[in-house]
């Protein structure tokens, strides 16, 4: 006789609720490590975009992402000539949130060259950027059709394309336009505040961008061609792998750590409640478990009973919960993305926590007089 289905078999309505609600918990830990990944993911877009090997910024500083980065134009064609570079490109940052109807739209603005390193990895729909100004490709997430306008700053650019899955750290959706048309949104002043600004004698900023970039020939190493930019050119240089570690380490790291910690307090809350539900069935079934003692069951078998219940309990929710994240996953503000070794890792862990969760149980069952099983 195996007790662990029996009482599932009579208490099926109980028990499948119970399933259910720790499934929507488990789900809840599954959707933070799916966040997780997708915070990452989205964090290493814009900045994988590009296929760049080098980023020349500002010196002193780790731009354009973690800080700040203005330099001249004109540095692209000191890049350009460094020994081991095959190509390079300008670009600007810059977030913008403009009305669109009724709701609120927040993009990230690229500006670039087109035909040098900075735009689009490939554009899903329509084309890319024919028109030195008011032209935009923008990513499908943003809910902009073809042939729409947008107006941003004192310009209206006509979405020409789409590329797909192409956003920020933060999420948004990334626009890209020429360069022309991204340094007049960021450093142009319009109206009084120019105006203002003349009167001062300060200089208008137009002909700066936020980085260069860089594609570094095949046998030159990225290292030593961005020490040469910092040694005769007065910039600051990253490669990639350096840009893709100091925006992981600096731009979201405390999400990805406050991320971290909820999930691990989610997975010990389930751990809390799976132990209280079996501590609960098992003093629902002391008379049976008396009368297994009387009979001269061995406490392995009880034990096992104890364990199966509580393995039965976790997986049943953990395969619904998966599945009610899979389901809605496209429906979060923030991408979700599930990945095959994430879940087995967390399968694993639920067996584990249900069979430390078990514990309780399996200590009061060990406690049960046999002698209960007579009525006493």
């Amino acid at each position: 006789m195996n007790l662990a289905l029996r009482d599932i078999r009579h208490h099926g309505g109980r028990f499948l609720l119970t399933c259910l609600g720790l499934a929507l918990l488990l789900g809840v830990v599954m959707s933070m490590v799916g966040i997780y990944r997708g915070l990452v993911d989205d964090a290493l877009i814009l900045v994988r975009a590009p296929a760049a090997d080098l980023w020349v910024v500002e010196g002193g500083t780790r731009g354009p992402f973690a800080e700040s980065s203005r330099i001249p134009k004109d540095s692209r064609a000191a890049v350009a000539r460094l020994a081991g570079v095959a190509e390079a490109g300008v670009v600007t940052y810059q977030t913008v949130q403009i009305h669109v109807g009724t709701r609120t739209l927040r993009l990230m603005v690229v500006g670039f060259e087109p035909g040098r390193p900075g735009g689009p990895v490939a554009v899903a729909d329509g084309h890319s950027l024919t028109r030195s100004h008011f032209e935009m490709v923008l990513d499908r997430r943003a809910g902009i059709g073809l042939g729409e306008r947008l107006r941003i700053g004192a310009d209206t650019f006509t979405v020409v394309g789409h590329t797909v899955g192409e956003v920020d750290s933060a999420g948004n959706p990334v626009a890209y336009v020429t360069l022309k048309d991204a340094q007049r949104l960021q450093f142009e002043l319009d109206g009084a505040a120019a105006r203002n600004q003349a009167v001062r004698g300060e200089a208008a900023n137009a002909n700066q961008v936020n980085a260069v970039l860089a594609r570094v020939l095949p046998g030159h190493d990225a290292v030593a061609v961005a020490r040469a930019a910092e040694r005769w050119k007065h910039l600051s240089a990253l490669t990639q792998g350096q840009q893709e570690e100091l925006l992981l380490s600096a731009v979201v790291d405390k999400a990805r750590k406050q991320i971290g910690m909820f999930t691990t307090i989610l997975l010990l809350v389930s751990a809390v409640i799976i132990a209280l539900i079996i501590h609960t069935m098992t003093m629902d079934k002391t008379r049976e478990i008396a009368t297994l003692k009387l009979i001269g069951a061995p406490d392995r078998t009880i034990l096992g009973m104890i364990v199966q219940q509580a393995l039965a309990l976790g997986g049943i929710s953990f395969a619904v919960g998966a599945g009610l994240i899979l389901a809605v996953a496209d429906h979060f503000p923030r991408r979700v993305i599930i990945v095959a070794t994430d879940v087995a890792a967390l399968s694993a862990v639920v067996a584990v926590v249900c069979i430390v969760a078990s514990v309780l149980g399996v200590r009061t069952a060990l406690k049960i007089d046999a002698a209960r099983a007579l009525g006493g």
